[in-house]
């Protein structure tokens, strides 16, 4: 069973087109539907199925999936070590964030990191809480850095940055110049809420209940899956919202957006850096994870409105 098969096999089902997979691997396409056909005839199972434009793997692809992708973990460790036993520092970071960290945090170490070591690359996966730390758990991923932590006996949590929820509203809006409102107050505005799942929307909803009010109470207006979109709309008038005072703090200081206090209010929230117990790192990851420790107090105080 080749290196090579496996990778085409596992970036068609992560791309779910046999047409981007091959970009991907810069392979051809018939290349890659031949490594998969090969993997399907060694195993005597079908392992995807073409469902008109779209590729899904079958119930055993599914299975082979995840051990292909401990198979090509494997891989990128042993190579790891070798180039770490030569002198040399070269490999491949798996690193995974929900919406915020992933948007307005992690970027910008990465880029100061890929300064310092310019022969790791990094690959950065966003999308939900739960997706990320799932796939941490699997090894896909080599760490991750979420926006809320449950009980998982498989994995580890550990405070790592820190953001603040703020009240955003229209620069013409009468909250606008500077005094603090009442929770109460919010209520009764026009309000733009995220999604069901959003980790913004959960921490915001917390605060409500602690203090008599619940989410239903909200004048909704609009439910948006997008901190950009939901900015653009606060900018078009549409109503007021919670956001990430990492993702406003451009527009607060250009003046795009006003920032508003709530009385009696500070609306903190941890990100956390999440791992599998018990996995040995591979040496690059095992850079980077130091480097984010010492970096993570800087990253947090820089996102701040002046």
């Amino acid at each position: 069973m080749e290196i090579n098969k496996l990778e085409a096999f596992c970036k068609v089902v992560e791309l779910k087109s046999f047409t981007r997979a091959a970009e991907a691997v810069l392979l051809t396409q018939p290349t890659v539907s031949e490594h998969v056909r090969s993997l399907e005839e060694e195993l005597g199972q079908k392992l995807l199925d073409r469902l008109g434009k779209a590729v899904e793997p079958t119930p055993v692809g599914r299975l082979f999936y995840r051990y292909a992708r401990k198979i090509l973990q494997a891989k990128r460790e042993a190579v790891q070590a070798v180039e770490q036993y030569s002198g040399s520092l070269v490999g491949r970071i798996m690193v995974g964030c929900s919406t915020i960290p992933g948007a307005y945090v992690l970027p910008e170490l990465i880029g100061r990191f890929r300064r310092q070591h310019p022969s790791i690359k990094t690959t950065l996966r966003i999308s939900s809480s739960h997706i990320i730390s799932g796939q941490v758990l699997e090894g896909e991923l080599d760490m991750g850095v979420v926006g809320a932590k449950w009980n998982e006996s498989g994995l580890s949590w550990t405070e790592m940055f820190h953001d603040e929820l703020t009240l955003v509203v229209h620069p013409d809006h009468p909250w606008a110049r500077g005094k603090a409102v009442a929770l109460a107050a919010i209520v009764k505005e026009p309000f733009i809420m995220r999604e069901a799942e959003s980790g913004t929307r959960k921490v915001f909803s917390n605060i409500l209940e602690k203090n008599g009010t619940k989410e239903s109470e909200l004048r909704e207006v609009a439910e948006i899956g997008s901190t950009e979109a939901i900015k653009e709309a606060v900018k078009a008038g549409i109503g007021i919202s919670i956001l990430s005072r990492c993702a406003i703090m451009d527009d607060i200081n250009s003046g795009r957006l006003a920032a508003v206090a709530i009385k009696g209010q500070v609306l903190e929230r941890p990100f956390y850096l999440v791992q599998r117990k018990n996995r040995a790192l591979s040496p690059v990851a095992s850079v980077f994870l130091e480097y984010l420790h010492e970096n993570s107090d800087s990253a947090s105080a820089e996102k701040t409105v002046v």
